[in-house]
């Protein structure tokens, strides 16, 4: 009967490596994957996914009333449920990029791509970090900006309705920090 791992067995280092890779990526994009439905699915049945789109004029297109004090309590929730998701996802991915660096039987290309994976992670941090301080400061009360590889999703909360210029100072702020174009470029309105 043939050796299954071991020496001359089929599983060798390398097939190990990368199933650790391949597992990795997959607990990483079900993470991700998980985090887009709760959060940005309108329509699924939690006051997390009620989002108010804004068309391109900046104004509201849902017709939902807003205003009063549970309106800012629900808001205020939504902005700390959506940070905390981003972070646990995040701290999700560079624990399991972490084990694959950490492990005796990566070689080293799998690590090198671990630790740039890493770094990305770390970049896109302090990238939304600025995006989001330079949008609050345009007068929003509330952001939070969450990167994609070639897009952004913007989710904002500000008194009354969005400014008529506010889409535009969103656009310009993101393509000055990460140099993504106003198409790729998804602002969500949350009053």
């Amino acid at each position: 009967m043939k050796k299954v791992f071991g020496e001359g067995g089929v599983m060798t280092r390398t097939l190990k490596r990368n199933v650790i890779i391949v597992a990795a990526v997959l607990l990483i994009g079900v993470a991700v994957y998980l985090n887009y439905l709760w959060f940005y699915s309108p329509d699924d049945g939690s006051d997390y996914g009620n989002n108010n789109m804004v068309d391109a004029n900046g104004t509201n297109t849902d017709d939902t009333p807003t205003g009063g004090e549970d309106d800012t309590d629900s808001v205020t929730t939504y902005f700390s449920s959506v940070e905390l998701s981003r972070k646990q996802a995040r701290d999700e991915a560079i624990e399991m990029l972490e084990a694959v660096v950490n492990s005796a039987e990566t070689d080293s290309e799998a690590r090198e791509q671990a630790l740039k994976d890493i770094s990305q992670i770390a970049l896109n941090m302090e990238t939304e970090a600025n995006i989001e301080s330079r949008i609050l400061s345009k007068g929003f009360t509330q952001c939070i900006a969450v990167m994609g590889d070639e897009d952004i999703h913007i989710i904002v909360s500000c008194e009354g309705e969005m400014p008529a210029t506010g889409t535009a100072q969103i656009a310009a702020v993101v393509y000055e920090e990460c140099g993504i174009l106003p198409e790729n470029i998804t602002i969500t309105l949350k009053q």
